[in-house]
């Protein structure tokens, strides 16, 4: 008799808690089995408007959204000491994973996320450089600001660069 040992996933989330008040937040949200989604303006709109709505609701801002055919990159901040960027990340996947399972057939969020709390203000430029970069590594576009999916509800990007 062959006995299996128990798979035990370890916590690689850090507390909520931590996810509270007035910090930022680098998401990565991947399409299941690297199914193509966002290839084309609707169903973009349809995230970004889910997205706004979002921040709304948890008390956030985007600094950036940047729309990969098979994943989204996330900057997002919470705008005020009750903002809760836990809870406004799992309600996006929430919603739009509802949206997915009535307009594309066979297409699901991954179960789970990649997330990087910032902590070093001088090191911003640099990783929003490097987020909005994405489209350019992947030869998608030669520069970040001509890739049709990129953008921000709260802020002008190009302004953020500059800052």
């Amino acid at each position: 008799m062959q006995y299996k040992t128990p798979i035990i996933e370890k916590p690689h989330r850090l507390p909520k808690e931590f996810y509270k008040g007035e910090i930022t937040v680098f998401y990565t949200l991947c399409i299941k089995d690297r199914k193509k989604l966002f290839e084309n303006s609707i169903t973009v709109g349809v995230f970004v408007n889910i997205l706004r709505e979002a921040l709304e609701k948890f008390k956030c801002r985007d600094f950036a959204y940047v729309f990969m055919p098979d994943h989204v990159h996330l900057v997002i901040e919470g705008a005020e000491e009750s903002s809760d960027l836990w809870s406004m990340i799992k309600w996006y996947k929430q919603k739009t994973g509802y949206w997915l399972s009535k307009n594309a057939e066979n297409i699901k969020w991954q179960k789970d996320y990649y997330d990087h709390i910032h902590q070093k203000k001088s090191d911003f430029t640099a990783n929003m450089v490097y987020v909005l970069n994405n489209p350019v590594r992947k030869k998608l576009c030669d520069d970040w600001q001509k890739y049709e999916f990129i953008g921000s509800i709260s802020y002008d990007i190009k302004d953020l660069i500059n800052w």
